[in-house]
């Protein structure tokens, strides 16, 4: 080579092949090390070394890995027969310390009647943000609201810290709209993991979303909340109602849609609530008798069930349906061996199982020609919002999913890998919207009401363009004979909800009044 010759020459030609010779190994040990990534995931076939194969064949081998992805009707009803087992094992005093599914009574004996009237705040903490809502209810539904920081340092400091900022935001909010001389109701809704013992008392079980707060599990957050405000004697507040946002999403809806019963959040997690009838939670420790009710509408004679059915599985019952990434997920997160029905639904996981499963593909030489970029080996890399984009792609169109492959690295990709990578998604995404399919035929089945709305609301239900149908499609499938039913998209459920437990709180209370 003419380099060579003038290595051999002079001294600058030597230098030019030690720099060749330094960049020769650097490629080496790159390359080297991509694959060892990339083994470390699967076997892997080289380029060089693959057979040519048809796209026929790459896409038939393709389903048949994403097969165990695919739940069979067999299947899904024996997912809702463990759930039945489940949530009586959770409503029954003696097994319930045990059960998985906690089935906690919310203490919400009502649903709206359509006619609460007033002016109501609300307070919505679930998160690194929270909201303080002005809600006027009447002939319609009118809101005010502010969203206010948590800064870090809060969310892992003392808890006093945390509820004197919320009353230091309250205050502020109440003062900017001259409020300071009304006593609000409020209804206070905190999604996190609660024991109620009251429908204003909640202690925190754990604290989940990145909170740490010292000081606040084991205790009433309600009470927490009140001693700041009392600290600070300069707001006038009356918290009627503590819920979380799965609660909020069926009052939201239940007050346009008395056929409301049952409350479900598919997003960045799920859980769901419904309307039980009060012989059936043995959990119940308040009054068995029908609160006063206004006779101009139906009231259901019940209480509330919180379900936190994202841990329905953790028992081990579920391990039928689960898969190789199932278990790689699980391992990998910060809570091993919990949540595992929430972790094949929700947009925390969807993305993250998609990712496995391209990996692998990529891995058997059936995708980009064996070649993985680091990005897409990247855990969390593959969004759950990439496959709500890509399957919003009309059939034979691929347009979102080239900019999403181009974002992770692949520039390329012809109509049949973009084909091949959207079926991953569906597979994806089907077997999440049929497991909670399955959660809301059982409940549907358990109300045994001959038509029942379900009010939902969660990211991954609201952006991806079939999640809805496929629902749909399914809960008809496992439903028993003669029971009809819709799904109803909450309108801020957490914020609007509030409000609504409080004012029909403040109904009954003030029904209770009169009759006494």
């Amino acid at each position: 080579m003419e380099i060579v010759a003038a290595a051999d020459s002079d001294e600058r030609g030597l230098s030019l092949l030690k720099v060749v010779n330094v960049l020769q190994r650097v490629v080496v040990f790159v390359h080297s090390f991509t694959l060892e990534k990339l083994h470390k995931l699967g076997p892997s076939t080289s380029s060089a070394e693959m057979p040519t194969m048809r796209e026929e064949d790459i896409a038939a081998k393709i389903k048949e890995i994403c097969q165990e992805l695919v739940l069979s009707q067999e299947a899904l009803h024996e997912v809702c027969a463990c759930l039945q087992e489940e949530l009586n094992r959770g409503l029954a005093k003696e097994s319930n310390p045990e059960a998985t599914i906690k089935c906690f009574p919310t203490y919400v004996r009502e649903l709206p009647n359509g006619k609460e009237k007033g002016r109501f705040l609300a307070l919505d903490l679930g998160g690194t943000n929270f909201r303080v809502l002005l809600i006027e209810l009447g002939d319609r539904c009118t809101m005010d609201s502010r969203i206010y920081a948590v800064p870090q340092p809060i969310m892992v400091g003392p808890g006093d810290g945390l509820f004197d900022h919320i009353a230091e935001c309250l205050a502020s909010f109440i003062k900017e709209r001259d409020m300071g001389h009304e006593l609000l109701p409020l209804g206070f809704t905190f999604s996190f993991p609660c024991k109620q013992e009251g429908l204003t008392k909640a202690r925190l079980a754990r604290w989940t979303k990145g909170f740490k707060c010292e000081g606040v599990e084991g205790r009433d957050v309600v009470d927490l909340l009140k001693q700041a405000i009392a600290r600070r004697g300069d707001v006038k507040i009356k918290i009627c109602a503590v819920l979380n946002d799965t609660t909020g999403t069926l009052m939201s809806c239940a007050w346009k849609n008395h056929n409301c019963r049952i409350g479900l959040i598919v997003g960045t997690g799920t859980n769901a609530c419904y309307m039980e009838k009060l012989e059936k939670v043995e959990l119940w420790d308040g009054d068995m008798e029908d609160p006063l009710q206004d006779h101009s509408h139906e009231e259901i004679k019940g209480v509330v069930i919180n379900t936190e059915w994202g841990a329905f599985g953790d028992n081990g019952c579920l391990d039928f349906v689960r898969t190789e990434y199932d278990n790689i997920i699980d391992r990998e997160s910060i809570n091993p061996g919990r949540q595992l029905y929430e972790k094949m639904i929700s947009g925390m996981y969807m993305g993250e199982i998609a990712r496995q499963v391209l990996v692998r593909l990529v891995s058997e030489g059936l995708l980009f020609g064996g070649y993985a970029s680091d990005i897409l080996l990247e855990k969390g890399s593959f969004f759950t919002k990439y496959i709500s984009e890509i399957e919003s792609d009309k059939v034979g169109d691929y347009n979102n999913c080239r900019i999403i492959l181009e974002e992770l690295g692949f520039n390329d990709a012809t109509d049949a890998e973009c084909a091949n990578v959207r079926y991953v998604c569906e597979c994806v995404s089907r077997r999440a919207a049929h497991l909670a399919a399955a959660g809301v035929a059982v409940l549907l089945n358990r109300i045994r009401e001959e038509s029942v709305t379900v009010a939902v609301d969660g990211s991954v239900y609201r952006f991806h363009p079939h999640f809805h149908n496929l629902m749909v499609e399914q809960i008809s499938q496992l439903l028993e004979p003669g029971i009809k039913f819709d799904l109803m998209l909450s309108e801020d459920g957490s914020g609007r909800g509030a409000a609504l437990v409080a004012a029909v709180a403040s109904r009954s209370a003030s029904m209770s009044a009169h009759a006494r």
